[in-house]
């Protein structure tokens, strides 16, 4: 992974936490708190850095489980960033942090569209 690249996903994960974590306590704080463990666990694999994505992958699925049993209406996407994020689990823990990282943005994905 380039610097550029690098810096761009750090920019994106810095700019969720300042303005999007007020909309995100609107809707919960552990839909944001799984965000944007999952948005730095997509920019740790895409670094190559398997250990840090496990560590906030496996925080970010603890909020995850933990929205989605808050926010019935959210469920099926809450539902799809679990599974998603038990991916990047068992990948980064093998080393694949691509792998990993693909799995840890489409949890990203799947938690943003659970939003009201």
């Amino acid at each position: 992974m380039t610097t550029r690249k690098l810096i761009k996903n750090s920019l994106i994960v810095i700019t969720l936490t300042v303005f999007g974590i007020g909309a995100c306590y609107a809707a919960g704080h552990h839909s944001s708190q799984a965000l944007e463990h999952a948005a730095v666990a997509a920019t740790h694999g895409e670094a190559g850095h398997a250990k840090v994505l496990v560590e906030h992958a496996v925080t970010a699925l603890d909020h995850a489980k933990a929205s989605e049993k808050e926010h019935a209406e959210a469920h099926a996407h809450m539902t799809e960033a679990v599974k998603h994020l038990n991916e990047a689990v068992k990948h980064g823990g093998r080393g694949h942090a691509d792998v990993a990282a693909t799995h840890a943005q489409e949890a990203v994905n799947h938690i943003k569209q659970s939003y009201p």
